[in-house]
């Protein structure tokens, strides 16, 4: 199985997060999937909420407010949060096809997701560009059918924080 590319980490949360972080309910709590450095982990503790923040290396995901859970999540283990449901279900910048049902089925009723990663296209602006790490058009769309329902989605060319083709969407679930 190919390894993930390392993540292009960003200390400020992401555009696409900030706008919609407004979606998840009050003080319900947060799972940040493939955490990396922990920047939504923290900025949704700073929300007020708690945050179960899962990544393979879990050092930089200590601190209040986050339940940090070491997981492989390519490593073809079961999901490692089982039928736990979230207000709030991050992803950004990481895709594994394996797990994406999981990741939509973790989001609770009256809960969202906020999923924002790269997309075909984004070969030409480097890595990644892997299709394995790109998703195809309107996959993300195709993901959340009949499961959760649209509030806003793009397949865009971003300039910032660097050059690159994403695809982004935030969906609720029916309370």
């Amino acid at each position: 199985m190919p390894l993930q590319p390392a993540r292009h980490e960003d200390p400020a949360p992401s555009t696409w997060i900030e706008r919609f972080a407004a979606l998840v309910p009050p003080g319900s709590a947060v799972l940040d999937v493939a955490a990396g450095g922990g920047r939504h982990s923290r900025f949704f503790v700073q929300r007020g909420h708690p945050v179960v923040a899962v990544d393979r290396d879990i050092a930089a995901l200590r601190g209040p407010g986050i339940e940090p859970v070491i997981a492989d999540l390519e490593g073809g283990n079961p999901w490692p949060l089982g039928a736990r449901r979230f207000g709030g279900v991050i992803v950004t910048n990481y895709l594994h096809r394996p797990i994406l049902d999981a990741i939509v089925g973790a989001v609770a009723p009256g809960g969202v997701l906020l999923y924002e990663t790269f997309a075909v296209g984004n070969e030409r602006f480097g890595k990644p560009s892997n299709p394995d790490f790109l998703l195809r058009p309107g996959e993300l769309l195709e993901a959340v059918r009949d499961r959760l329902r649209v509030v806003a989605y793009e397949d865009v060319e971003v300039s910032a924080p660097r050059p690159a083709m994403v695809q982004r969407i935030a969906a609720v679930s029916a309370a």
